[in-house]
């Protein structure tokens, strides 16, 4: 809007913010992701179909951050630098299966196991998040990475037969020394994810990544 054809013109708006759907994760090593990816190969040609999760996407999400501003993300990162700083790697045994909501109404099936030293960067995290804005988790957080999300119910045949597959599933354990940002794009090939920045466990801030990482 211009206050007449002789004046300068008004104010403009500032520009909207850049809005990022992001989340917070550990990252699963090469070779895990190579290993875990030839048992589900196997495994895959006794079930029905699924959509099955890309090994490159693979990750353990500890929070969930939504649409977020960018520089808001920035903050957050910052905040989390001193507070991850005097924390342990953290230790993963992937194993055991189990589905969501349940096994009786299979929608998602997925792989737990075991995080020894998660709990102090987990509630680091809540709280560098709840200074920032973000609400805080009403669950408490647990190990479970995502494996396939169902098309249809599986009978109980095949919720049996992937059950199994995780009782006796055999992964060596791996530690992470980091906590990843990761944004998220949504494409109707699947998501695609990428690395913002990572803060080390007892190191200092590392930002850029990877390149686009496939669901």
């Amino acid at each position: 809007m211009r206050s007449g054809s002789g004046g300068a013109p008004a104010d403009r708006p500032d520009p909207a913010p850049r809005m990022v759907r992001a989340f917070l994760a550990f990252e699963i090593p090469p070779g895990i992701r190579e290993r875990l990816n030839a048992e589900m190969r196997r495994l895959r040609r006794e079930l029905p179909p699924a959509r099955w999760v890309r090994p490159e996407g693979v990750h353990l999400t500890v929070k969930f951050l939504g649409e977020s501003e960018s520089e808001r993300l920035d903050a957050l990162v910052e905040s989390l630098t001193p507070a991850l700083e005097g924390l342990h790697p953290v230790t993963f045994a992937l194993n055991g299966t189990g589905f969501f909501p349940s096994a009786r109404r299979p929608r998602v099936a997925w792989i737990g196991g075991t995080a020894t030293g998660a709990e102090p960067v987990i509630a680091s995290v809540e709280r560098s998040a709840a200074r920032a804005g973000w609400a805080a988790e009403q669950r408490r957080w647990s190990l479970h990475l995502t494996l396939a999300r169902l098309r249809s119910p599986w009978s109980r045949t095949a919720t049996s037969r992937f059950l199994e597959w995780g009782e006796h599933l055999e992964l060596d354990p791996f530690r992470c020394s980091e906590l990843v940002l990761f944004s998220s794009v949504l494409r109707p090939s699947g998501a695609v994810y990428s690395r913002l920045a990572a803060v080390p466990l007892g190191g200092s801030q590392t930002t850029g990544g990877q390149g686009d990482v496939p669901e």
